[in-house]
This record gives structure tokens, sequence and C-alpha cells, in this order.
């Protein structure tokens, strides 16, 4: 197992996320027999790092963690789990639970956490973050009068939590202005792999991260199972330079590259799965430079992105002051995949935000060096939208 150090610790750099477990049938509660298995050969083969979530399985995925680990000593292992703040409100006082939670109680921040303890069967996390930094979060996690960031910085003081963090789903932007914020926080864990690298921008985001000189952690590494899954034409590229190895291997030797990445999780729901990312981080083996080349190439045949390279001429001349590179940014993503965290970004923003908004002059489209026909572009969004 690669281990990589984090301040006077060791962790595996293979982390386990315990938000895709085998289930009994395909939306039945967790085959704790299954999972069991997976957890323990996880041990056997060196992974320290367990990642789970408040409302994971329906909030089954910290009962089960905690019963699973406690079989082994507390030393040997190291547990991370988040507070659901993007899934709240907070107006006139009260706390309270929207979207997939709505319905849920939920009266302050220290009865989720005292909570999460319970199910964990510990008294304190290793790890502990802020779920989904994000656009429409951010209010929240920052509204001084609720100060849940003053909250869990005051269990951490008391040794509760030991180390504190977040993961962000959201912008570049929003993560470099949260960082600003706050000085308090020890890691970042983001959406990280070689797709989203330009499709998500993560390549800012590790960048920013790593400028104020915190660790990354990664997760999606195989973008929920895409990646180890790949289109025949994607597949047969992979398969023809290396016949012995999985496509998900691909995905995480590109991450074995980055000097900042501390630990990558893999929500893993078989043992054959696990099998293989075990031998994966069995020892370091990052891409080749050609090996890089050759997953750029596997990209373009899965992606057909808008080639703006963010130089912003365009913003300069647009009367509705669009910000254009953006807005293509989320065009190329949303042409990809219509997801979930997609909408975080896109339900924040204004109506005077939206490609909606473009007047289709072509003052823009006049400026762009790259010739990108952008009203046309600002059309297919809105459509899309």
């Amino acid at each position: 197992m690669i281990y990589n150090k984090f301040q006077d610790m060791r962790l595996s750099m293979l982390g386990m996320g315990n938000m895709r477990l085998p289930t009994v049938a395909e939306h039945g509660p967790i085959d704790e027999k299954k999972a069991r298995a997976m957890i323990d050969r996880a041990m056997e083969g060196g992974v320290n790092y367990y990642d789970t979530a408040y409302r994971y399985h329906n909030g089954d995925s910290e009962t089960f963690i905690g019963k699973a680990l406690a079989a082994y000593p507390r030393k040997q292992w190291h547990l991370a789990t988040k507070m659901p703040g993007h899934m709240m409100n907070y107006a006139n006082g009260r706390l309270g639970f929207q979207g997939y939670l709505a319905g849920h109680q939920a009266s302050c921040a220290a009865d989720i956490f005292e909570k999460q303890l319970e199910k964990c069967r510990v008294d304190y996390f290793d790890f502990y973050l802020l779920h989904n930094v994000c656009e429409t979060s951010y209010g929240l996690y920052t509204d001084e009068e609720l100060g849940m960031v003053d909250y869990l910085l005051s269990q951490k003081k008391a040794g509760r939590i030991r180390h504190l963090g977040f993961s962000a789903h959201g912008r570049a932007e929003t993560i470099q202005r949260f960082l600003d914020r706050f000085d308090c926080f020890e890691f970042v864990q983001i959406q990280l792999n070689y797709l989203d690298w330009t499709l998500q921008e993560a390549g800012r985001k590790y960048e920013i991260i790593t400028r104020h000189g915190l660790p990354v952690f990664a997760m999606e590494p195989v973008r929920g199972g895409r990646l180890a899954c790949l289109p025949p034409e994607a597949q047969a590229r992979l398969v023809q330079a290396a016949p012995g190895r999985s496509a998900a291997s691909w995905a995480f030797r590109y991450l074995q590259a980055l000097p900042n990445l501390t630990v990558a999780l893999s929500g893993m729901t078989t043992l054959e799965q696990l099998e293989d990312n075990l031998a994966t981080f069995a020892a370091p083996e990052p891409l080749t430079a050609g090996e890089r080349e050759l997953l750029a190439g596997v990209v373009s045949t899965m992606t057909d992105r808008v080639p703006c390279t963010g130089c912003r001429y365009c913003v300069e001349e647009c009367p509705q002051k669009l910000d254009i590179p953006k807005l293509i940014s989320l065009y190329n993503e949303m042409k990809f995949e219509k997801s979930l965290t997609l909408r975080f970004t896109l339900d924040a923003m204004a109506p005077a935000e939206l490609p909606g908004a473009c007047l289709r002059c072509g003052a823009c489209a006049r400026m762009c060096p790259q010739g990108i026909d952008i009203p046309e572009v600002m059309k297919k969004f809105a459509t899309l939208l």
C-alpha cells in the first residue's frame, strides 16, 4: 500500500468511500455480510482511511462503518464524516433540512454532530468535513449568527475532531473565496479525475488549494464508475496500450502523479473492485508522459467541448456583463452530463447571469480569438436549461 504523510500521520493513498456499499437488491439496505467482507479485506490490504457522511445509504452508512471498524483497534484506522450543511437552510434563527433531507429534524449542528459520534461508535473523528461547500451552501457555512465553523472549531479544541476540512463541488472561484475567508481548515476534498481536470476545472481547484498550502483529498476518481467502464473506442485504446490493466487503474495512476494528492477515495461496491484497487496502490506507478497523452486522446473521444481558453476578451464587450467563460464551462459540463453538482452552481445564479440574458448582439464573438460563435452557444445552453 502507498502511504502519504499528513502532518504526523501516515494515510493510505487509497481511501475507502462508503457511499456505494453493496446492497440487498438495487435500492435496498446495505448487504452487511458483503460489506463487512470488504472492510475486512481493505484493512488486511493496508487501507486505513474510511470516509462516510450523514446521509449516505439513507443514514445507514455511518452506523454500518462504526460497527465494522469497531472490530479493529482504534489506532489502526482513521474515520472521516461530514456536516450536511449543503442540504440545510437557516432563517429567522431556525435550522432546517431541504432537498432530499426535507422533513428530517435539525435543531442545531450540535445535535447532528452528537448523533454522528453515537452512530459511528467513536469518541472523536479523525477527520471531519463541511459537506459540499458550493454556491448554494456558501451562505449557510459563512453565516456568523449560525456559527457552524465556530462550533466545529470548539469540538476540535475539545479533541472530538482531530482534523477539520471541507469537501467542495463548487466552482474554483467559490473555493478560492472560502479559503480566503477562513484559515482554519487543514485539507480540502474535491472531485478530481482526468476527465474533470478540464471539464469541471478540477485542475484550477487543485492549484488554488495547493497555493493555500493545504493537501488535496480526491473524491470521484473514477467519476462514479464512469471511468471504470469506458465507451468502446476509449476502452480499446487503453487495452491496446496495456492489455492487463483495468480502466479504473488508469484513473488512479493519473492521480498518483499529483504531488499534493494525499488520499484518493474510492466508493467500491464489490470485492473485485477492491482487489483491483489494492493492486493499483500496492506500489507507486504514476502515468508516464506518453500515457498521459493517451488519456488526453481518450477524453477527446468522450467529450465535445467548446474550445474556450478563458481569455475573457468577450466579457469586456458584453453589454449584459455575462461571465461568458464560466457559462461556456458550464455548458461543456452540461452537454456531457446533467449532474446534481452542476445544479448547485446554476441554482445560485440569477436570471441576469444565465445564458437566457444574452442579447445575441455578436459583440463577444467579434472579440473571440478562437472564433467561437458565442451567441449560438448561449442559445443552445439556454435551450438545455
